[in-house]
């Protein structure tokens, strides 16, 4: 098992999680962070310390598109060992569903203009 992070975290990127990681396996996007599953150890200690819910373990259904973008990204986001300070407007996305779905309809059409 490991843990993933979801898009709740799309825009919010609360970053409590990332002080309490013991083996600092948070890498860092632009938008969100990710979870380098081969190195999580499964303490569970950031899943509780979000305060958005997004952080889940692998083991939840509907989790497995989660894993494929956690190990993807972390391979080529920097990793992130430290709590920084959040977007300035996250408060205005920290509710918001189906982020993912906006976020793509969002890049189609800045690929338009």
């Amino acid at each position: 098992m490991t843990y993933l992070v979801n898009e709740n975290c799309i825009k919010c990127k609360l970053m409590d999680c990332v002080e309490v990681c013991p083996v600092d396996c948070f890498y860092e996007g632009k938008n969100m962070l990710v979870i380098k599953p081969d190195e999580c150890i499964d303490c569970g200690v950031c899943e509780p310390e979000c305060p958005i819910d997004a952080i889940k373990p692998d083991t939840e259904p509907g989790s497995e598109k989660w894993l494929e973008i956690n190990e993807q990204y972390s391979e080529i986001w920097p990793n992130i060992t430290e709590k920084k300070d959040p977007p300035s407007d996250h408060e205005k996305y920290k509710d918001e569903k189906n982020k993912i779905k906006k976020k793509k309809k969002e890049n189609k059409k800045k690929k338009k203009n």
